[in-house]
């Protein structure tokens, strides 16, 4: 991608204060920077040594919203027999457990005559082969905010120098060993081919947050709906994902685990269909009733630290399908969800009742969104036993 080399925009009352890493989470683990805040330093110090003369031992990182900056120490870095400049970061990822954790993140720098900014794929880098990112296909994995960090890198040098950008610059960013780390990571099933992706939209690993785990399934949501399928399912976990194989045969990338962010990951559709003028025929819901039967409570994050379990609307609903009162009785004092439906097995309106189930939860589904024309709800047991209208 090629983008102009344009001075930064700065508030003039915002004097960016230093994030303090040494500061722990509210968890307790120790915070890192991401591959995108490494390439930006790399950068930087390359554009240093390159413009200025400067070699440095580390370099200031302006985070995205720009009122905070990292202090990101540079391994080493030099000038190239071709008058190419380089420095290297290697990644700290703090106490999460990323796959690019001390990743070594190399950038090379060159200027050129366009006056614009060039991003070019190193090696050890990703190229994107299918589409539904945020990146074109064709383009190195550099997602669009470490982007906008090393434009804004680049600015700082020549402003900080009092220089002319009277030229443009091809960033080459790289990643020793990258390839292999990447066969570790979604990397190959996201069509993100050759390397690690350059990634981040604070510039800060929050270890463990339910910020990155809700990131990466934006992420899953745009491939799935990357070349405008007639259908995607979105599944708490393993039993969607094997009802979607066995029973639509849906390519795996059509398949989007959730966990427990069902609220959010219809946000996720809607944003991704509105933002490409695209509709989705149908949206498959499937998995077990214990988490996805809680939106009849209207809870979207099922998470069982954060909302009760569906015992009492499931319930509810039962009451309202005939199931026999002993039987009611007896799944009104289950634990779990998992519970209700071994009590109600037996009883000759449990599938009917299940079906309502479905129904009902695939219309509050669909209250949520504009670009989807029809949702279908399948609910499973744990042991794989079909539910409802599967059954």
């Amino acid at each position: 991608m090629i983008v102009d080399l344009l001075p930064p925009k700065k508030d003039a009352d915002t004097v960016p204060s230093r994030f303090d890493l040494g500061q722990l989470a509210e968890n307790g683990l120790r915070r890192g920077y991401t591959t995108g805040s490494c390439a930006t330093a790399a950068v930087k110090a390359a554009v240093l040594r390159l413009l200025c003369g400067e070699d440095v031992d580390s370099v200031r990182v302006t985070l995205p919203e720009g009122d905070r900056y990292l202090v990101i120490p540079i391994d080493r870095g030099g000038l190239e027999a071709d008058g190419t400049a380089f420095a290297e970061v290697v990644k700290d990822a703090g106490d999460d457990p990323d796959q690019t954790h001390r990743a070594r993140i190399r950038a090379r720098v060159r200027p050129n005559a366009d006056r614009r900014v060039r991003f070019l794929r190193g090696n050890g880098v990703g190229l994107v082969t299918q589409p539904g990112l945020q990146i074109p296909v064709g383009e190195p994995a550099i997602n669009p905010v470490p982007r906008r960090m090393m434009e804004r890198a680049i600015d700082e040098v020549l402003e900080e120098g009092d220089l002319s950008p009277d030229t443009g610059f091809d960033l080459e960013i790289g990643c020793e060993n990258g390839e292999d780390i990447a066969s570790r990571t979604f990397n190959p099933r996201l069509g993100i081919e050759g390397g690690i992706s350059i990634l981040g939209t604070t510039g800060i690993v929050e270890p463990k947050s339910m910020a990155a785990f809700q990131a990466s399934i934006e992420i899953y949501v745009r491939v799935a709906l990357g070349d405008r399928p007639r259908e995607m399912v979105l599944t708490p976990g393993n039993l969607g994902q094997r009802f979607a194989r066995a029973s639509l045969g849906l390519p795996i990338k059509q398949v989007v685990q959730m966990s427990n962010f069902l609220g959010f990951s219809l946000e996720c559709v809607e944003r991704a269909l509105a933002e490409t003028d695209g509709r989705l025929g149908r949206l498959w819901v499937a998995g077990h009733p214990g988490k996805l039967a809680k939106v009849l409570a209207d809870v979207w994050d099922t998470h069982s630290h954060r909302s009760v379990n569906a015992v009492a609307p499931v319930c509810d609903v039962a009451a309202e399908c005939g199931i026999a009162p002993e039987l009611l009785e007896r799944a009104r004092g289950s634990n779990t969800v998992e519970g209700v439906a071994e009590v109600l097995e037996g009883d000759p309106n449990a599938a009917l009742f299940w079906r309502e189930i479905e129904a009902r939860i695939a219309r509050r589904v669909m209250a949520r969104l504009t670009l989807v024309d029809s949702v279908a709800v399948k609910l499973f047991q744990m042991n794989g036993r079909a539910l409802g209208e599967a059954a």
